[in-house]
């Protein structure tokens, strides 16, 4: 059955963008066929971490009725796609985000997972994303202001009578001063899907334009965003098996120079 699942925050700078791409790049890494929509379009990033920060065809001429959906639609080398946003000011200004809805259909046929990186916040755009959700999964780091924004968007969710499929705490440090799993269940009352450790390969990530799970497919973060896929999609995963080796690690650092 194809899944479309909005990757959602309640507020900026938690992660989300990452996670979209990350999650989209570890369900591909089972073998499911992914589409990575950009629709924070006011701000987007997806084509930015992914090398398409300028495309000739995006989902803001999708929107105006100037394309159809799968001419918006670019393969990067780890074997995700994307439709990516345009970095427009005078663009964004022509949008009108309701419309996302029409396509909802049309997105579904393009992939088995339609992943949609939603806009931060509660504003239209971010609803208008959640609106065609056939599930919503939330993004937050483990701190009390980000998971209070966290429990705004569930009620906004909730709202809108789109299912919450649970939490991914991400940049974890797993120091005294965050917050425990247990905790953030217990106040969000959703699923933990998963801890994401802070780590610096995700800046070497950025840099290089390509997702960490396919950069560095053995590392603490890509085996936590695989467990992640893996619940997901109901996929039998045992990270430990799938540990770095030491010749592991010494690629990585030669590679990532």
């Amino acid at each position: 059955m194809k899944r479309m699942i909005v990757i959602a925050s309640g507020k900026g700078g938690v992660g989300k963008t990452t996670t979209a791409i990350n999650l989209g790049t570890a369900m591909k890494h089972f073998g499911k066929d992914v589409l990575i929509i950009d629709a924070n379009m006011s701000t987007p990033n997806v084509g930015i971490h992914l090398n398409s920060p300028e495309v000739p065809i995006n989902l803001n001429h999708v929107l105006q009725g100037k394309a159809q959906p799968e001419e918006a639609v670019y393969s990067h080398e780890s074997g995700i796609k994307i439709i990516p946003s345009s970095l427009s000011v005078k663009e964004l200004k022509k949008l009108k985000f309701e419309k996302l809805k029409e396509f909802k259909n049309d997105f579904k046929n393009l992939a088995e997972y339609v992943i949609l990186d939603c806009s931060a916040g509660l504003g239209k755009e971010a609803m208008s994303a959640m609106e065609i959700a056939d599930e919503v999964v939330l993004v937050s780091n483990p701190e009390m202001p980000a998971i209070t924004d966290a429990l705004k968007t569930i009620k906004v969710a909730q709202g809108l009578k789109k299912p919450i499929t649970g939490v991914i705490m991400t940049r974890v440090k797993k120091n005294k001063y965050e917050l425990p799993p247990e905790t953030v269940k217990d106040m969000l009352e959703v699923p933990v899907l998963g801890m994401i450790p802070e780590d610096d390969l995700f800046q070497d990530s950025l840099r290089r334009k390509n997702p960490l799970v396919h950069l560095y497919p053995k590392s603490k973060p890509a085996r936590a965003y695989k467990e992640i896929a893996a619940r997901l999609m109901d996929i039998d995963y045992n990270s430990d098996k799938d540990r770095e080796t030491l010749m592991d690690k010494i690629r990585n650092l030669i590679g990532g120079k």
